[in-house]
């Protein structure tokens, strides 16, 4: 084996643990490549939080089994820890790792390669990600992740700064904290600590830039969070909620044990305090119960709300989930009133970043190719820029040009602290 490749499926969870493996294994002497199609082992990181999520997985798995039949492909996370026959009839599958058995992935691996000599490391990623827990301790009714990943269990706040530093130390701006819960930080240890406490911590640490959160759990948004992050200078001004739903009862029927109001005050705390800040909210349409008077409240919430842009996910019923043995609303109609909300987070989308034309934001370039190269603002705007001679990672400043319905251009102004 010379050369692999990492297919991240889900969340941003999955693709922090991927930043580690793409480390671990270029020290070993393996190249990393792009196109897992042109790789000798290729590691497929899965995500079971949808029926679409399973067979994208499914299809992936197939296509490089049948471009790539000397390949081998190793499968973990979440959709083999619900399914693991799933994958042991497949010829080209070499090794399956549960979520149980994750860490031992790597240190198996490293038993079978030989080293192959130095080679130049490529980051996984622009911005690098820390995974700084895992699981989650609540039965929301519609989702399967705590039954897949286990109980909220925090990585120790020592280990989460020596990652930092390595990636910083690798010329990483900007830094994202991820986790299946993360508002669950630190709860879990002998003294318990918070996530406001890991962020003062990480704050302080010399080189860098940028922090940029996941996603947040509004029934866990204390306001002395909620003031620290819509204040700080190292925070970007991005903040994305796990709301699922603008209808009172729908989030009863979720078990999500908040009401609309609360979101309607989290919302304007964080416009009021972050003017210039990008909202996003994850939502869930079509679950079991929503009618057309609970669809309007949703759609209605979200259209009188600061929210810049929103996910938009029909209901899946997944395996050992309440709501998946309650009457369905038909596919039909989630199609069409999921393509309703993807319209309205379009418009919102384009009217935000209508606001900005004119003006100068920083940025980081996280990829370039012949035609130029995409910059991402700190809050959170993709930037299409004609000409960048600045390396991805790198911190620069932009001027936002003109904001079109399905993209945003801009001219870069100066590079600042460029990577040696």
């Amino acid at each position: 084996m010379r050369s692999f490749s990492i297919q991240t499926f889900g969340c941003r969870a999955n693709q922090a643990e991927a930043f580690l493996w793409s480390d671990e294994l270029q020290k070993k002497g393996l190249r990393y490549e792009k196109d897992p199609s042109l790789s000798d082992l290729v590691l497929v990181n899965t995500c079971t939080v949808t029926r679409k999520a399973d067979s994208d997985v499914r299809k992936f798995i197939r296509r490089i089994a049948g471009c790539r039949p000397d390949a081998r492909i190793i499968v973990t996370g979440c959709y083999v820890q619900r399914a693991p026959e799933e994958f042991k009839n497949i010829p080209q599958v070499w090794r399956i790792y549960t979520n149980q058995k994750k860490k031992e992935l790597i240190p198996d691996l490293l038993t079978c390669i030989r080293p192959q000599g130095a080679v130049s490391a490529f980051p996984f990623r622009s911005r690098a990600l820390v995974k700084i827990q895992d699981g989650c301790n609540f039965r929301c009714t519609f989702c399967i992740v705590p039954r897949v990943r286990g109980m909220s269990v925090s990585l120790e706040k020592e280990k989460i700064l020596a990652q930092i530093r390595k990636f910083i130390d690798h010329g990483f701006r900007e830094v994202g904290l991820t986790g299946i819960h993360i508002c669950s930080y630190g709860q879990d240890f002998q003294s318990p600590s918070s996530l406001l406490e890991l962020i003062e911590e990480i704050e302080n640490l010399e080189g860098l830039d940028r922090l940029r959160l996941s996603s947040l759990d509004p029934r866990f948004l204390s306001f002395s969070l909620l003031e620290h992050i819509t204040h700080s200078e190292k925070i970007c001004p991005h903040f994305h909620l796990s709301l699922q739903a603008g209808s009172d009862k729908i989030l009863r029927l979720m078990g999500r044990k908040t009401a609309v109001a609360d979101y309607e005050q989290i919302l304007a705390c964080l416009r009021r305090h972050s003017p210039q800040a990008s909202l996003g909210a994850d939502i869930i349409v079509g679950f079991p119960g929503e009618g057309n008077k609970e669809f309007e409240q949703t759609y209605r919430f979200l259209e009188k709300s600061p929210l810049t842009y929103f996910h938009v996910f029909s209901y899946s019923p997944r395996p050992w989930t309440e709501a998946a043995s309650w009457p369905q609303v038909e596919v039909k109609v989630k199609k069409e009133r999921a393509s309703l909300l993807r319209r309205l987070g379009q418009k919102k989308n384009w009217d935000f970043r209508r606001q900005f034309v004119g003006k100068k934001c920083e940025a980081i370039v996280i990829n370039k190719n012949e035609e130029g190269a995409r910059v991402l603002t700190s809050n959170y705007i993709k930037v299409s820029v004609s000409s960048c001679s600045p390396e991805a990672r790198e911190k620069i400043r932009v001027r936002i040009t003109k904001a079109e319905e399905m993209g945003t251009q801009g001219k870069i102004l100066s590079q600042r602290n460029s990577i040696p």
